[in-house]
């Protein structure tokens, strides 16, 4: 008799170790983001009836410029990342604890500082200005700034556990912990829509707080379990690492920065340059898409880490192998963003009704730009592992130094609206397209020298 979960077993357990690792962890993490998509979709119909297409955008836009902050760890996450995989391929716990604790120390250090800056200049900023709010919102928005950005700060210094998880090759249960979160916010976010009138500061401390409980809880429970012996001590703090973990990671930050740039700036140069209420379409049209990212940094996640301790171990044909297999997933990529490009009208008008008009242009651009992302993170997912990035530094900063100016041409210069600008962020990756496979082969085959070895 057929049995599929027999089966389904003996592939599970079939082939390399890290290979089994690896399917094992993609198959858990499919069922979490399964649910996780679910939450998000009803999160945006939910929230944008809660708050209106104006204050949606607000937070939306608030969102995504809190979040930049989180790229001033100079890198310290992916060093830790990288680091603590590598000391784990060579079976020294000390080196690894010494890792998560000074990485630990140093973030906590690092973040204190920028807070107090914050706090600080955040009196001398009109937030009103650059978030193109009504003039009565003043106050509040002030007031929701700071808690939002202090709650921030604390979940990134909290998030290093996923960093050590995933870096151990566990990416499924670290990838709990954000749908545990939208779980909470959207149970209390419903409840806020049946007993209060629409207000940001609400949502905002109820979507920033969620995280920050999930992950503390957890820090406690894997630091005093799974992960007792790599536990952060003040002890095993190594200023002389500080430098180690920041010489990688100082490169993966200024890639940080300039990905900061591409991606978290359309939100903002669409509400300067068109309103705040452009930003409500953009953003379903992306998180239409969304979708398909998250189904592919499920395979992509447990890789990177899996690519450092195979390319430590010189296992390049592993590496060919799963290369080629990505190749082809990508293929049916392709099939799936075109099939949802030719259905979202439908499905827009069944998801947040006919309160918003997304354009056609925004979603077929959209879907052009997780194509590029996507077919670029095949190859750079490896290039990231092990290291050699230099050449993805200087192209990102490129990318980075032309996508403003060119999104704000498309968007006002050329009357495109909010599709110039994912049109231009398209443009700017595009390159990425071509360097980023090179770059693999040139790695694998032992001929990569000058910047494509740094």
């Amino acid at each position: 008799m057929y049995n599929p979960f027999q089966k389904l077993n003996r592939y599970l357990n079939r082939g390399h170790e890290r290979s089994q690792n690896i399917k094992k962890n993609i198959l858990y993490s499919v069922l979490i983001k399964g649910g996780s998509i679910v939450i998000s979709f009803l999160l945006v119909p939910l929230t944008l009836g809660y708050l209106g297409a104006v204050d949606y955008g607000i937070w939306l836009t608030l969102s995504s410029v809190v979040a930049w902050f989180g790229f001033f760890d100079i890198g310290l996450g992916n060093g830790l990342r990288n680091k603590f995989a590598e000391a784990l391929a060579l079976g020294n716990k000390e080196l690894a604890r010494s890792y998560v604790s000074t990485t630990y120390f140093g973030l906590t250090v690092i973040f204190g500082i920028l807070w107090l800056i914050f706090i600080v200049v955040s009196f001398f900023v009109d937030w009103n200005a650059i978030f193109n709010a009504p003039p009565d919102q003043s106050q509040n928005l002030h007031i929701l700034i700071v808690y939002v950005f202090s709650l921030f700060l604390i979940r990134f210094v909290l998030k290093l556990l996923s960093v050590i998880i995933t870096a151990d090759q566990r990416p499924a249960i670290s990838n709990t912990f954000d749908p545990l979160s939208n779980v909470i916010s959207l149970i209390v976010i419903y409840f806020l829509t049946i007993t209060t009138k629409g207000s940001l500061m609400y949502l905002g401390m109820a979507v920033t707080a969620s995280p920050v409980v999930v992950l503390g809880v957890a820090s406690v429970y894997f630091f005093g379990r799974d992960y007792r012996e790599y536990r952060p001590s003040v002890s095993y703090v190594r200023m002389s690492q500080l430098k180690e973990l920041t010489g990688l990671g100082f490169r993966f930050f200024i890639i940080q920065i300039a990905v900061l740039v591409i991606f978290s700036t359309d939100n903002m140069i669409i509400a300067q340059v068109l309103g705040p209420e452009h930003v409500t379409p953009y953003n379903i049209a992306f998180k239409y898409f969304n979708s398909v990212t998250m189904a592919f940094a499920i395979i992509m996640t447990p890789l990177w880490s899996a690519y450092t301790q195979a390319y430590t171990k010189n296992d390049i044909p592993w590496i060919r192998n799963i290369t080629r297999k990505l190749t082809r997933f990508w293929l049916l990529i392709l099939a799936t963003v075109i099939l949802m490009i030719a259905v979202s009208g439908p499905f827009y008008s069944i998801w947040v009704g006919d309160q918003i008009k997304i354009p056609f242009l925004i979603t077929l651009f959209m879907g052009v730009f997780i194509l590029i992302s996507t077919w670029n993170n095949v190859y750079v997912y490896f290039i990231n592992g092990t290291g050699k990035i230099r050449l993805q530094l200087y192209s990102s900063v490129i990318s980075a130094v032309v996508n403003i100016p060119l999104s704000i041409y498309f968007a006002r210069d050329l009357k495109l609206g909010a599709a110039g600008v994912i049109i231009a962020t398209c443009i700017c990756l595009f390159p990425g397209t071509i360097l980023a496979p090179i770059q693999y082969f040139k790695i694998l085959n032992k001929t990569a020298g000058g910047i494509w070895a740094k």
